[in-house]
């Protein structure tokens, strides 16, 4: 393979012909293109000193028998341009070389390699099948006592007090007194967990919590309001 570096409008000294040799490396060149026939590198100057930081221009084309590749760039000096312009030309032949492994078939994945390659891919077995996914199953944690399944209800606060039984008059009084709608207290007179609220305009109601030894599963006591 031959490379010609030719200049138009200025003169290319000697210096920068070898250093275009050894930037352009023809090894590598013909490994990411094989058919490679020559490489033309082409300088040019502008001389309007409004563009000095652009003023030397370096085109590199890549002959070959397939597609022609051509990458250029422009900076202060010609070895800047060369430096620019040779990265621009390596990344196009890369791209190309990759396009042509693809074709070829080269580096593909079986059906049970992609999940380990593919991030969210479904996992096969080496039949084909599919293999069941430890991450699809609901994961269970503990909320306090409660055992909560998946993102479930958040328990942020769980707590036991202990209290006196109190009359009905005793538990409104002591809602009134915190300012909540609702109180949660032990009827003094049938001793059970009761919860006495506030309803519609100036009313209250109260339920009463009983427990059924029959009864099994979790059915709502009793619900706040009606």
């Amino acid at each position: 393979m031959d490379i010609v570096v030719k200049g138009r409008k200025t003169e290319v000294p000697e210096r920068f012909r070898k250093h275009v040799a050894e930037k352009l490396k023809l090894e590598k060149i013909q490994k990411l293109d094989g058919k490679v026939i020559s490489l033309d590198v082409e300088v040019s100057k502008e001389h309007n000193p409004r563009q000095a930081d652009r003023s030397d221009r370096v085109e590199i084309t890549l002959h070959s028998r397939g597609p022609v590749i051509r990458a250029e760039a422009a900076a202060g000096d010609p070895y800047a341009a060369l430096d620019l312009a040779s990265d621009k030309l390596e990344a196009r032949l890369r791209k190309q070389h990759d396009k042509r492994y693809t074709r070829r078939g080269n580096g593909r994945l079986s059906a049970a390699e992609v999940g380990d390659v593919v991030p969210g891919a479904a996992q096969l077995n080496g039949n084909g099948q599919l293999v069941a996914d430890e991450s699809d199953k609901v994961p269970t944690t503990m909320m306090g006592s409660i055992e909560v399944q998946g993102e479930g209800p958040l328990v942020v606060r769980e707590k036991t007090h202990r209290a006196a039984p109190m009359t009905l008059d005793q538990a409104l009084y002591e809602m009134e007194l915190v300012g909540h709608d609702f109180y949660l207290f032990v009827d003094s007179d049938n001793k059970q967990p009761s919860v006495v609220y506030r309803r519609h305009a100036y009313d209250y109601g109260v339920i009463h919590l009983e427990s059924d030894p029959l009864a099994e599963g979790g059915g709502a006591g009793g619900a706040l309001g009606g």
